[in-house]
């Protein structure tokens, strides 16, 4: 078995699991390796029946109270039986497992492990592993992986893959110099491989991961500062020398820019003006007016007689910069054209968008990921933008700027990244940030609950639909997990429904969805035909919806702080008063004080520098911060050490090895053009 054998090398994975895998990205045995677990369930010590006080996954220890009965149905065999103690016992259940009734025998001790779900005044289990006293113990010095996983795919398919893989005594290179190795302590690759999947315990599970975080980093920094060497001052042919559109339609907008707005806008123009191509990122909060200020460069370009092309990261809100863009010219007379191309046009559709590229050479052209496809030709391309530019691999970026003659780069992004990271992460760029938001806009009023305030809050979601308004509720799972406590959104959907017994429309959303039901989905809540959206974090980067005025966010715990605050930027768009429920399921000290930094503030900036300080090194367990910026296993907000530590040694690299010609580094620069070809992380 080789890195690079199809996934159906492995044994036990035949043509049905492949197309399941290939449907999450894995194709390779490679892949299956760097497949991290999402998260890790730690054995926590067993409790007696009469100690449980709430639904979750436990260890319950007990004695076999009754003789394990089988009964028979037409469709399955069940095992029952009951455990405990004087104190409670707990009712059992296995169905499909006829030889539980002989595992477990009356009299006997055993540890349960599962889910405990309430069940008439106690609590009981279907389908518990059964360990002995021994056995549990053992159990509880290890880590058990979680993979993120689809439809068909179980996690202990996926633990049996992996181990198969890593009992074949794989091994690969350590492209790493010796020297940077030492110099961090860092561990050797294949260790940190085995390690992540199944660790030891947590202090190897804390070094395999630094080392992975730091190969990630390291790896993305380094394509950076080679590309930055080849792009540095390209020649701009498309200079900008008219420049009475942007005023005119400044002196006729209905409201002022802020000084952000202006100040950000200034340095745009100063790039465009130069004598060499841009390659700006502007850092604003969801609602700063990014839109605005993208709108009034392609409107500059188009004065000058140049194309200009904006790619959204979903087709719902391509369609809406579309409609926003194209009202626009017509409110302020430009005679320009603005052109949708996305994914979901028909084929005569389609035809006319390539049609009008080719006729138009100053239009302003509107998409998603169609914008690179190979039948989209542009005719004088000046400005690519991409809109949540994070949503983008690297590849993707420069495809479409490869449509033009190395026309000027803009891309926007709304993560609150510190200044001291951006300079890091976006190290090609120059950088502008948008820090203020526009007066009108009322801030979010916040509040951190624990999950008794739940009916509250639905009754407060109940009054304010009832005032026309619509409310997002954010679920980190999308489905029931066996592995992790924590709210679906499959299953959150059904218990709204039956909450509010027709009195609301609830829709339900998930990353999981084909992109035309994700697409009709967000289209029918932006029309107010869904009253409560329930979702995963995939409305992040949804569509701008100003009637939705409240933003419930479950388990707001296993989020880091920076996707709560772009998460409660869906709402607060509009001129009503909106509000931000955060649900807080943990209750521990270390929850309360992480989200009370979003009760105090709604300054992105601001949330994540605080959000920095609190992390530590075994914090990683939950929803991963910055999973928007694409890292497999690598967070910017709780790995900044090892970012910043990755940046000097690239740059000490490179500065005593420019072209990486040395033949220590032969086998770094072999991995960074791999890295670059496929498109790695961002």
């Amino acid at each position: 078995m080789e890195l690079k054998s199809p996934i159906t090398a492995i044994k036990g994975i035949g043509s049905q699991t492949e197309k399941r895998m290939n449907r999450i990205g894995v194709y390779t045995v490679r892949d299956i390796l760097l497949h991290y677990p999402r998260d890790y369930v730690q054995f926590h010590a067993p409790v007696k029946p009469a100690e449980l006080n709430a639904e979750g996954h436990y260890a319950v220890i007990g004695r076999v109270m009754t003789v394990p009965v089988l009964k028979r149905t037409n469709r399955m065999e069940i095992v029952q039986a009951k455990a405990g103690d004087l104190s409670g016992t707990m009712d059992l259940i296995w169905f499909r497992m006829p030889y539980m009734r002989s595992k477990i025998k009356l009299g006997e001790i055993y540890v349960f492990y599962g889910k405990a779900r309430k069940k008439g005044r106690g609590y009981g289990m279907e389908q518990p592993e059964v360990y002995s006293l021994e056995q549990y113990q053992e159990k509880m010095k290890t880590l058990q992986p979680v993979y993120g996983k689809t439809e068909g795919l179980s996690n202990q398919m996926f633990m049996k893959a992996i181990r198969q893989v890593l009992e074949d005594d794989f091994l690969t290179y350590d492209y790493l110099p010796e020297s940077i190795r030492r110099k961090e302590e860092l561990c050797e690759y294949n260790f940190a491989i085995r390690q992540i999947h199944f660790p030891d315990n947590m202090e190897s599970l804390i070094i395999a991961r630094k080392r992975l975080v730091f190969d990630e980093f390291f790896l993305f920094i380094l394509n950076i500062q080679l590309q930055k060497e080849k792009k540095d001052a390209v020649h701009n042919d498309f200079p900008v020398k008219n420049e009475t559109v942007i005023p005119y339609i400044l002196a006729h907008l209905p409201y002022d820019l802020t000084k952000a707005q202006k100040k950000c806008l200034d340095e745009i123009i100063s790039d465009l003006k130069k004598g060499t191509v841009m390659q700006r990122l502007i850092q604003g909060d969801v609602g700063s007016g990014k839109t605005i200020v993208a709108f009034l460069c392609m409107a500059l370009m188009g004065e000058n007689g140049y194309q200009s092309a904006l790619m959204a990261p979903t087709e719902v809100l391509a369609r809406q910069h579309y409609e926003t863009f194209t009202a626009m010219c017509g409110e302020y007379e430009l005679e320009r054209k603005v052109i949708l191309l996305t994914g979901s046009l028909t084929a005569k559709e389609k035809r006319l968008a390539y049609e009008d590229m080719r006729l138009y050479p100053d239009a302003m052209i509107i998409g998603t990921q169609a914008l690179i496809q190979e039948k989209a030709v542009y005719q004088n391309l000046g400005l690519v933008i991409t809109d949540e530019q994070h949503r983008f691999g690297v590849r993707q970026r420069e495809t479409l700027a490869e449509k033009g003659a190395f026309p000027h780069i803009l891309v926007m992004s709304a993560t609150p990244i510190p200044r001291t990271l951006a300079i890091i992460i976006y190290g090609d760029m120059d950088i502008s940030v948008i820090d203020e938001v526009p007066a009108k806009r009322l801030p979010n009023k916040n509040c951190v609950v624990g999950t008794s305030y739940r009916n509250t809050a639905y009754e407060f979601i109940r009054k304010e639909i009832q005032k026309g308004h619509q409310a997002y509720v954010i679920c980190p799972l999308v489905e029931e997990s066996e592995e992790l406590d924590a709210e679906n959104v499959a299953d959150y959907t059904k218990k709204l429904e039956n909450y509010y017994q027709g009195a609301a429309k609830i829709g339900c959303l998930n990353g999981k969805m084909r992109p035309a039901d994700k697409n009709q989905v967000m289209v029918a809540f932006a029309n107010g035909e869904i009253d409560v959206l329930v979702s995963t974090t995939v409305v992040e980067v949804g569509v701008n919806v100003p009637n939705a005025t409240v933003m419930m966010i479950e388990n707001a715990e296993r989020f880091g702080l920076a996707q709560l605050h772009q998460l409660r930027g869906r709402v607060g768009r509009g001129e009503a008063q909106s509000y931000c429920i955060m649900v807080d399921n943990a209750q521990s000290k270390e929850s309360k004080k992480r989200l009370e930094i979003l009760n105090r503030s709604n300054d992105g900036f601001f949330i994540a520098g605080e959000d920095l300080k609190l992390r530590g090194p075994g914090d990683f367990f939950g929803i991963r911060q910055s999973g928007d910026l694409a890292f497999s296993i690598a967070d910017i907000y709780q790995d900044a050490d090892v970012l910043k530590m990755a940046a000097e040694d690239v740059k000490e690299l490179l500065s005593d090895d420019p072209e990486l010609s040395k033949e220590e580094n032969a086998k770094l620069l072999l991995l960074a053009q791999t890295y670059r070809k496929e498109g790695m992380s961002l």
